[in-house]
């Protein structure tokens, strides 16, 4: 943040590092005119990124004794697979949405990664590169409910088209009017059966997708809420203490969150993951 006339405050540090780089000044808490620039250019790049690295270790692979990287890398295809397996039993399913859930894990833990940068260290270098002292800048995709919400609902989309490929447009439509409340051989009762087993239908999905993206987004927020805090807190303490020792709060607390962090990251990737192989497990069983 470029300097001013004075230093802010907390209340401006933060709401300074919560504003997304965007297309136009959102008017209203949901704007779909708004686009975040900045989360669609770190996801994008990071998604590249994982694709990347999985193909490294796909080209490196070989029968011999694995090095580190092959090694970790053919741990965690064997985890997604098992457990893909576990949820996917139609095999000619999970040629497609094994690969999806590797995808997934990969490209979730490495935007959530993003969070273990230091808060100022990106924005400080994009306000270098733009001359603006208040250009903003968010780095943690995940902590964006729209890249969240964007990607449950993805999920969401997979699942109605497992549930037509798997079930046929008829065998799924009936689903939806007989599940889970059964129906009736009495018109008026099978009618009246029909629209509450629709209206629950609806109310499953909307619920999972909503929770599925919000579960992702407020465990990153709070992450990044905290270490925004952190760099307040740790700044504050070492500035009452010694000018020399302005870095140290940040760093030791820092440090500490991080390291706490790394679990945080990998579990939230690994959730939603797990999830999305659920409910597309749930396509493809009847009810």
């Amino acid at each position: 943040m470029a300097a001013d006339a004075h230093a802010p405050t907390a209340s401006e540090y933060i709401v300074h590092h919560l504003q997304h780089l965007q297309n136009i000044k959102q008017k209203s808490v949901i704007d779909f005119s708004v686009v975040n620039y900045d989360s669609v250019a770190v996801s994008v790049v990071l998604g590249f990124l994982s694709l990347f690295v999985l193909w490294l270790a796909a080209r490196k692979a070989h029968s011999g004794v694995p090095g580190r990287f092959q090694a970790a890398v053919e741990m965690l295809v064997e985890m997604v697979d098992n457990q893909a397996k576990a949820n996917i039993h139609n095999a000619q399913s999970r040629k497609f949405i094994a690969p999806l859930a590797l995808t997934v894990f990969v490209w979730i833990f490495m935007m959530n990664a993003m969070d273990l940068l230091p808060v100022d260290l990106l924005p400080v270098l994009w306000q270098g590169a733009t001359g603006d002292g208040h250009a903003y800048l968010r780095v943690v995709p995940t902590a964006d409910l729209s890249t969240t919400l964007g990607l449950s609902t993805a999920v969401l989309v997979l699942c109605l088209i497992y549930s037509v490929k798997i079930k046929g447009a008829g065998g799924w439509a009936h689903e939806l009017v007989t599940a889970p409340f059964g129906t009736s051989k009495n018109p008026i009762f099978a009618v009246v059966l029909g629209v509450v087993n629709l209206a629950m239908q609806i109310i499953e999905y909307v619920a999972k997708t909503v929770s599925h993206g919000m579960r992702l987004f407020g465990n990153m927020y709070a992450g990044e809420l905290v270490f925004m805090l952190i760099a307040l807190m740790g700044g504050a303490a070492a500035m009452s203490l010694s000018g020399v020792l302005l870095p140290v709060g940040h760093i030791i607390a820092g440090s500490i969150w991080a390291i706490f962090h790394i679990l945080i990251i990998t579990l939230q990737a690994f959730i939603f993951m797990m999830l999305t192989l659920i409910y597309l497990g749930q396509a493809h069983e009847a009810h």
